[in-house]
């Protein structure tokens, strides 16, 4: 199964699970009038919404480049994780704003005869996120894909909610202490922005081309190192990322007098060595002539200088 296919059948796997436990919170906190477990159904809502999101994003990313787009469409993933983080803010916006009010004004009061309902439904989407989202994590590490990674965090937020909106009606029915209930659902979207803000920093830094991992730059660095005793020098070195497609590109100063099916064999090299560990990696090395300014004490190549 090639990576594209594992990704989308993650994502459809995230929708079907996203779609059950939204309808079945909002039902239960219709039924319970307990604002914490509507709170969840919206929280799931969104992240229903998300996976949709992100299943067309793996789709639109797998997609190779065009005339349109040379460099691919891996921005696809990192586009549609803004997307997913700006809808978190906003589902935590509408859980607060009506948390607030059921403090202030009152409404309608928590059944706690039908509080085990509830619980039963907060301790199923618990487990059922578990691992959905371990899945998730795990082909999102796999393929290296930020629009997955971004609905297993929604998922992995959605189980500590979960057990504390668990943990919260099991309280309001031991104590009946019914405000306890609007506490909770404040404290899920406050959760929830923390979730947001990791999100939009990481899908901002992408989307600005921001350098990949000091460990990915240092991987580059070493296998260029490798070779050192067949070029003068190598400098310019800029990377970045697209979804889970990485770009690199450097400057690769060369003796004046080496042919140029020596230079191209060593450039491929580097290349296959760069592309063997790095995945998904496109590399653009600019050869130049050696401008006389060495590296090194001794150089060991006769130039024209």
């Amino acid at each position: 199964m090639t990576d594209e296919q594992k990704k989308k059948n993650a994502a459809r796997l995230s929708i079907c699970s996203n779609a059950f436990l939204t309808v079945s919170k909002i039902v239960t906190g219709a039924l319970t009038g307990s604002v914490s477990i509507i709170s969840e159904g919206i929280h799931s809502g969104m992240d229903l919404l998300a996976s949709f999101i992100a299943y067309f994003s793996v789709k639109k990313s797998a997609l190779p480049p065009d005339a349109d787009h040379a460099f691919g469409h891996g921005k696809y993933e990192d586009a549609s994780s803004l997307i997913e983080a700006l809808l978190i803010v906003l589902a935590a916006g509408i859980i607060i704003w009506e948390a607030i009010s059921k403090l202030i004004h009152g409404g309608d009061a928590v059944s706690v005869d039908l509080l085990f309902i509830g619980m039963i439904v907060m301790g199923i989407s618990a487990l059922m996120n578990f691992f959905v989202s371990q899945h998730l994590m795990h082909v999102a590490k796999k393929t290296d894909s930020i629009a997955l990674e971004s609905d297993a965090w929604h998922l992995r937020t959605d189980v500590l909610t979960s057990a504390g909106v668990f943990a919260g009606l099991l309280i309001i029915q031991i104590t009946n202490l019914f405000w306890i209930d609007s506490i909770i659902a404040i404290i899920v979207a406050l959760f929830i922005l923390k979730e947001a803000y990791s999100l939009i920093r990481r899908s901002f830094a992408d989307l600005m081309d921001e350098s990949l991992s000091e460990e990915e730059v240092a991987k580059i660095e070493e296998i260029i190192a490798r070779h050192e005793a067949e070029y003068t020098n190598y400098h310019g070195l800029k990377t970045r990322k697209a979804g889970p497609d990485k770009f690199a590109e450097f400057h690769l100063m060369l003796p004046r007098t080496i042919l140029l099916t020596d230079a191209h064999d060593l450039e491929s090299h580097i290349r296959e060595e760069i592309e063997s560990e790095i995945p998904r990696i496109t590399l653009i090395v600019h050869m130049d002539p050696c401008d006389g300014r060495c590296r090194k004490d001794e150089c060991t190549f006769v130039c024209k200088k």
